[in-house]
């Protein structure tokens, strides 16, 4: 598989939109272990407006670039990763891998000795390479769906 040229850089307000973009590819047009409406559940429209903007304004996001198209983003508040996701034609690409490496750096800096999340199945094996565990099992509601998930956690040395 050909390596990816890839830029990261944190977030700006005007990308905001293309975010919200991704995000809904990767959970609508990835594979998933997530059924159609389970997934029409869990995010039925791309995120975007005022108050997308301001769930990511509060967290540091970094976002990666492909030929000046928005590819995916990952983003923290506090030692937690709250949103991570890959458009789904650069997925398996190494794109989430470059993405979290700047988090982790940016945690460590920020002298945090924990990372943790809340993982989709198809997150899982992601955060499991980066040195993650499971600490626990969820099942959450979204409309009438139940969607399951892992909170994960990563002691950081």
């Amino acid at each position: 598989m050909a390596r990816v040229e890839l830029a990261l850089r944190d977030a700006r307000v005007t990308d905001h939109d293309a975010l919200g973009r991704v995000m809904f590819d990767a959970i609508h047009h990835g594979t998933s272990a997530y059924s159609a409406a389970e997934r029409a559940a869990w995010l039925p429209a791309p995120p975007r407006g005022p108050q997308w903007s301001a769930k990511l304004g509060g967290q540091q996001v970094v976002l990666a670039e492909r030929a000046g198209q928005v590819i995916g983003f990952i983003t923290r508040e506090r030692g937690y990763i709250d949103l991570a996701f890959i458009a789904a034609p650069a997925q398996g690409q190494g794109v989430f891998r470059a993405l979290y490496g700047r988090v982790e750096q940016a945690a460590v800096a920020a002298g945090e000795s924990r990372l943790h999340t809340h993982a989709s199945p198809m997150a899982r094996p992601a955060f499991v390479a980066m040195g993650f565990r499971v600490i626990a099992t969820e099942r959450v509601a979204r409309s009438d769906e139940y969607l399951d998930r892992f909170e994960m956690e990563k002691i950081l040395t």
